[in-house]
């Protein structure tokens, strides 16, 4: 039998390194964690399970950065959003593929990956948003 990984931020990445974007699922109430953790927040059962999401879903609201810390300072000007996923979790992330003054609130977008390692913090896999 093979073991499930925890319900953690530390999973949650192992996964998108994967190029999955998976959230914890109650198998009690079906709620969507995104983050996953250990325990629901609507009806505090920790019988949950491992889903892998579509990763579609619209925006919501976003901001463009012009100032940004140093490590992203290259991508200036850039757009982060929440993106509201057809599953139901919210989920900040950034937004490529489109300049900014295009991005609009209520647009489509679907997840991708960054597939280049990250060479200084964040020293996490990276996922992003693009439109549809």
């Amino acid at each position: 039998m093979e073991e499930v990984p925890p319900f953690t931020i530390e999973s949650f990445y192992k996964f998108v390194s994967e190029r999955k974007l998976m959230a914890a699922k109650c198998v009690k109430c079906g709620f969507v964690l995104l983050p996953p953790r250990p325990l629901c927040p609507h009806c505090h059962s920790s019988n949950l399970t491992w889903v892998q999401l579509k990763g579609e879903g619209k925006l919501e609201t976003f901001t463009i950065i012009h100032v940004a810390p140093p490590q992203f300072q290259a991508l200036t000007p850039y757009v982060v959003g929440i993106v509201k996923l057809h599953e139901g979790p919210r989920v900040p992330g950034m937004i490529h593929n489109i300049k900014p003054q295009e991005v609009r609130v209520g647009m489509d977008l679907r997840v991708d990956f960054d597939t280049a390692l990250p060479s200084q913090w964040p020293m996490w896999p990276r996922y992003f948003f693009r439109p549809l």
